[in-house]
């Protein structure tokens, strides 16, 4: 199929440079084009230009419109909990009334309340709630999302967790990639002996899903009253036996050595950092390991954000991504993580439309196909009411500004 999109605005996030991701003074640029054309064809981007242009011949199966409307690559979410069953509003109340997230998770909430509701819940009915959230993802721009495990906390939990991802994978457009988080907490079984719990993920957990073929990553807690830097490791390791790259949350509660951890060790990305400090930031330069933040939950449990400006300012990379999960981070709006990332860590929209495409991409492993507009890559991108400029979108933050999703060079209307 061919798809032709004519009359567009504007044309945002050119990149023809083939680089993975962009760092430093470079995250300030955005490359655009006005009054253009844009064709994809059998699910990739062929051609674009200007209408000026555009050759008096060409055909397509479906030609579109864009009114003058902007053009932008879809947003890439490299680190969701989006998998889970119900709700925990109770523990937006507790916060409302004071109660830390540490006391929260002491109390018998947090990740512990959602492991109870995920292991009674079935995997038909686990599927049905995820299937809400991504088709509503989807919706409001993006084309390419991390899920991860991690509210299972049993073998046969996260496995059921895992298997819900493989088949949100097998059915949406959406590029979907799957991370074991076995090492969220310690499961309840477990309380008081996190040492054989350590045993469980890296002995049992991981050759079982090794085994299914059922995840890309292994993803670990690495952070004050979860897991200790060696036992991240023992775990990374054990991950890497079966072919599983790392990525690690890290010093969101605390400096927890999880950045210096997963450098060493290689992860693709480290992710939270709202504990970061001059140490961190100079493991990170020279690295592959994309830090990544969240600020949405900054934003919704009250503290701090990470210093995106300084890790800018040392010439590293940054991604954004949603952290969309039922306790501090109730929401996939990637458009709205960016315009936090520019109105709470002063990230210009360039800045954090970059953070929020081609490098969360590159957190995925994805951005050779997906986080920018480029001949050869997937044609997955949104279409815009007309704007009076590309920092409006994260500027009328809550505006209905994105009127049509394409991923895969076909309609997305689910």
């Amino acid at each position: 199929m061919k798809l032709l999109v004519k009359n567009i605005g504007t044309i945002v996030g050119i990149d023809a440079s083939g680089r993975a991701r962009v760092s430093g003074a470079d995250m300030d640029r955005l490359e655009t084009l006005d009054d253009a054309w844009l064709a994809a064809e059998e699910g990739r981007i062929v051609a674009f230009g200007r209408m000026a242009d555009l050759p008096a011949d060409a055909a397509a199966d479906e030609t579109v419109d864009a009114e003058g409307g902007m053009l932008f690559p879809s947003f890439c979410d490299s680190h969701t909990h989006l998998v889970y069953a119900g709700s925990r509003e109770q523990e937006f109340l507790d916060k409302i009334h004071g109660l830390s997230y540490e006391e929260i998770a002491r109390r018998g909430g947090g990740i512990l309340n959602s492991a109870d509701r995920l292991h009674a819940t079935s995997e038909e009915e686990l599927y049905r709630q995820a299937m809400e959230r991504v088709r509503e993802i989807a919706r409001m721009g993006t084309g390419a999302v991390e899920i991860k495990s991690g509210y299972g906390l049993t073998t046969e939990d996260e496995l059921k967790m895992l298997r819900v991802i493989c088949r949100i994978r097998e059915t949406v457009p959406l590029e979907v990639r799957a991370t074991f988080l076995g090492a969220h907490a310690v499961g309840r079984a477990y309380a008081g002996r996190q040492a054989a719990y350590v045993d469980l993920v890296c002995d049992e957990m991981l050759p079982a899903v090794a085994r299914e073929g059922l995840a890309d990553f292994v993803d670990v807690f690495c952070d004050r009253g979860f897991f200790t830097v060696d036992e991240t490791v023992r775990i990374l390791r054990a991950g890497a036996k079966y072919g599983l790259r790392a990525k690690i949350h890290a010093n969101e509660l605390d400096v927890s050595g999880g950045v210096q951890a997963g450098v060493a060790e290689g992860a693709l990305s480290v992710d939270h950092l709202e504990r970061m400090g001059a140490a961190e930031i100079a493991a990170l330069q020279g690295s592959e390991t994309m830090p990544t933040l969240l600020p949405g939950a900054a934003f919704f449990l009250g503290m701090s954000y990470p210093p995106a400006r300084d890790m800018i300012a040392a010439g590293l990379g940054v991604a954004l991504a949603s952290d969309y999960n039922p306790g501090s981070s109730p929401s996939g709006n990637m458009r709205m993580v960016a315009s936090l990332a520019s109105i709470r860590m002063r990230m210009t929209p360039a800045e954090a439309l970059n953070a929020a495409t081609l490098n969360s991409a590159c957190a995925m492993g994805l951005s050779c196909d997906f986080g920018s507009i480029t001949v050869g890559k997937v044609a997955n991108f949104f279409l815009t009411a007309p704007m009076p400029s590309v920092e409006f979108l994260l500027y009328a933050y809550t505006t209905p500004l994105i009127r049509r999703v394409f991923l895969r060079g076909r309609e997305f209307t689910a």
